[in-house]
């Protein structure tokens, strides 16, 4: 007869299985527990930045050096080249237009010269004798048109008179037909002789023209010849300052060397030269910026020009003064220019500070109720200037945030703030 064994209510399967659970159950909560308690961090008020946030005015800019240049500089070349024969002022002369600069010899420019000047007269002389022989021949063809139109009008004379005694049977037919003949043969020379005369005309009034023609070329060669010899001694091309001129005394110079260059004295600009490629497509002519000198006042700039050009990720960018211009500029003067990218509207604003390094501007620190703690908050932030940040969403205006830098807070989630 089978023995019926009662079943154990706590076998030792279900007390491994319930002792599973709750280690694991233990495990979860103190992971929670400890990592909660680890997420803390005290932080001495003294030592971080709390700012406030705002609705105010808003204008996305980006800060950038500028070089103050002068308006205007032309660069100095010698033409032709030669020898330096005479240098006349020193490198930061201050010039007028037309001052000398340097004296310059070229023997090869010279003789070209001379060779020029005489072809120019060789030109000139045949030119005046030809226009002579023309003279002549066209009062000899005027002679013997006037002889002609003469024996013309004699013959004409004796033809009509010798046509009424014909008619009057006084003369024969011979002398008749002579002096028909006569009167014939005197009318076709005439038109043959003003046709003559008239060619004669056209001819003289062609060669003229190719006459003009010819002098006026010999004339722009020989000035073209003499401006080379003038061009010898390099002048100033505009009032302005003297700099960077290299040339000695005894120097030759090749043509196309450059001896330096002419700063005008009619103003500055300011050039951009750091500008990022990131911003090619958002800065234009006509866009403005701002700087401020020791004295704290602030002046204002125009875009007049973009350099599209991108080399090692950067671009150019010139601006002119608009308005009021500082005293006492200098060339190569560096300015800290903020550029505005945008119009002016009114937006909720972060002060910028350290807490972007560690963010990216994803989350930050904002300030409990009570100001005893600060904890994390997930923020969207837009455009920038040189002092706010714009925020897009996570905050509001009257809200406190902690804007210094979290590089020392690790993963911590709450900061506990103590005097």
């Amino acid at each position: 007869m089978d023995k019926v064994i009662p079943k154990k209510k706590w076998s030792t399967k279900r007390l491994l299985t319930i002792g599973g659970i709750l280690a694991l159950a233990l495990l979860i909560f103190a992971s929670f527990y400890f990592a909660r308690g680890g997420s803390k961090l005290n932080v001495d008020l003294d030592r971080i930045t709390i700012s406030e946030i705002k609705q105010d005015k808003f204008q996305e800019s980006i800060p950038q050096n500028g070089t103050v240049l002068p308006l205007t500089t032309i660069y100095l070349n010698t033409p032709d080249g030669g020898r330096v024969a005479e240098r006349y002022v020193e490198d930061g002369a201050m010039l007028k237009k037309g001052d000398p600069i340097l004296k310059l010899v070229n023997t090869d420019v010279e003789y070209n010269m001379a060779n020029t000047a005489n072809q120019v007269s060789s030109t000139l002389a045949n030119i005046e004798l030809g226009r002579i022989n023309a003279d002549q021949n066209t009062v000899t063809k005027l002679t013997t048109t006037a002889d002609v139109e003469l024996a013309f009008k004699e013959a004409e004379r004796i033809f009509l008179l010798d046509e009424k005694l014909y008619a009057a049977h006084v003369i024969g037919s011979q002398e008749y037909t002579t002096a028909v003949n006569n009167y014939n043969v005197l009318k076709r020379k005439l038109a043959l002789q003003n046709e003559i005369l008239r060619q004669d005309t056209i001819s003289r009034a062609q060669e003229a023209k190719q006459d003009q023609e010819s002098f006026q070329r010999a004339q722009a060669t020989l000035s073209i010849m003499q401006e080379k010899v003038s061009n010898l001694t390099l002048r100033a091309p505009i009032d302005g300052q003297l700099t960077a001129l290299t040339a000695e005394v005894g120097q030759i110079l090749t043509a196309g060397f450059s001896i330096g260059q002419i700063d005008a004295t009619n103003g500055f600009l300011v050039r951009l030269t750091d500008v990022d490629e990131h911003y090619v497509n958002r800065v234009f002519t006509g866009q403005t910026g701002t700087f401020t000198l020791g004295d704290s006042t602030t002046y204002k700039l125009k875009i007049i020009k973009v350099y599209t050009a991108i080399a090692a990720g950067r671009f150019q960018v010139d601006m002119h003064f608009v308005g009021k211009v500082p005293q006492g500029l200098r060339k190569g003067q560096t300015l800290q220019v903020t550029l505005a990218l945008s119009d002016e509207r009114t937006s909720i604003l972060v002060p910028k500070g350290g807490f972007y390094q560690q963010t990216g501007g994803n989350w930050i620190f904002k300030l409990s109720e009570d100001g005893k703690t600060a904890y994390k908050v997930d923020i969207q932030l837009g455009q920038q200037n040189t002092d706010y940040y714009e925020v897009i969403s996570g905050l509001k205006p009257g809200d406190k945030v902690v804007t210094s830098s979290y590089e020392n807070y690790g993963n911590m989630q709450e900061l506990v703030l103590k005097k």
